[in-house]
């Protein structure tokens, strides 16, 4: 599978206008877009984009108002920055904006929902037993053969995610169940490896392979700890020909366009399964789309950049 990068659509930073890098937001994923949202506006200023920071979708729409937005850069993860809401509003005020459009950001949002289309379109993802509010956590974790993964359908950066391989995990996961107001699923545990697979326009990035030092793949080995282990490309060969021709059909099959993220695990036998879509994916310093990016020649600048060029 090619990583040829086709050639910039522009070198001239006033073709972007003046652009709203939207971050921060209500959701739970507050803090992280924060962070996001600081790297890019800075590696776009850099590059003498004349780019300004926007908290949420309510200052938005005053900026849009006041004639002060030419497109936007959505890194306002989780909630209404990626449920298409937002798509929404700025697709009926004619606002070009990163990521995929109203139905990819709607769909990708539900896990549940993903899974089914990927399902319906032949595509392999790990079984999964929907459970709604007030569900047997217990029961569906033996569903999916007695250790699983229990989350909410929809959030990300691992809120409210919990591995359950033992009597403590589950009681976590049915206390947090009773509390929590809407679907969750719970997810077979996969223990062939973890990967991901960014998207930037019709290709398909190397894959990144996760390995945190202890436990999984939280919040705290995302976020914080400096002791995960990330290998790019996670694979070599035909395997890393098939995970990324996969994510990539994963990613269409959703509806998706623009840039995003592919999660995929790997079976104990060695098949690959894709597991959910992130479609305003963290720039962080420990983000993985500029890990991936990296590995085909584009510094964290030019891939905002190239990112911002898909609004044009």
């Amino acid at each position: 599978m090619t990583t040829t990068l086709p050639p910039l659509r522009t070198r001239d930073a006033a073709d972007f206008g003046r652009v709203a890098v939207l971050l921060g937001g209500r959701s739970s994923e507050r803090e992280v877009s924060l962070a996001s949202g600081g790297e890019v506006l800075r590696a776009l200023q850099t590059r003498g984009v004349d780019a300004h920071a926007v908290d949420g979708i309510d200052a938005l729409l005053a900026e849009i108002r006041e004639g002060r937005v030419a497109r936007v850069f959505n890194v306002m993860h989780g909630g209404d920055g990626e449920n298409g809401v937002l798509q929404g509003v700025l697709d009926a005020l004619h606002v070009p904006y990163t990521g995929p459009r109203v139905l990819g950001s709607a769909l990708t949002m539900d896990k549940i929902r993903t899974k089914q289309v990927w399902m319906a379109e032949g595509l392999p993802t790990a079984r999964f037993v929907r459970l709604p509010p007030g569900g047997d956590v217990a029961a569906a974790v033996d569903a999916v053969g007695g250790a699983a993964f229990v989350k909410p359908s929809a959030e990300g950066s691992s809120v409210g995610v919990f591995r359950v391989a033992d009597a403590g995990g589950l009681a976590e996961a049915v206390a947090f169940a009773r509390e929590y107001p809407q679907e969750l699923l719970a997810e077979e545990l996969m223990t062939g490896g973890e990967y991901t697979v960014a998207i930037l326009g019709e290709m398909a990035l190397p894959s990144v392979r996760i390995v945190p030092r202890r436990g999984w793949y939280d919040y705290h080995a995302k976020y914080v700890a400096d002791d995960t282990t990330y290998v790019c490309p996670g694979l070599e060969g035909e395997d890393e020909v098939d995970i990324r021709r996969l994510a990539l059909a994963g990613f269409r099959a959703a509806g998706c366009s623009g840039w995003g993220r592919v999660d995929v695990m790997r079976h104990a036998d060695g098949h690959f399964v894709l597991m959910e879509i992130n479609t305003a994916p963290g720039m962080t310093s420990h983000s993985l789309v500029p890990k991936a990016a990296g590995q085909v020649g584009l510094d964290f600048g030019t891939l905002c950049w190239r990112i911002l060029e898909t609004t044009l």
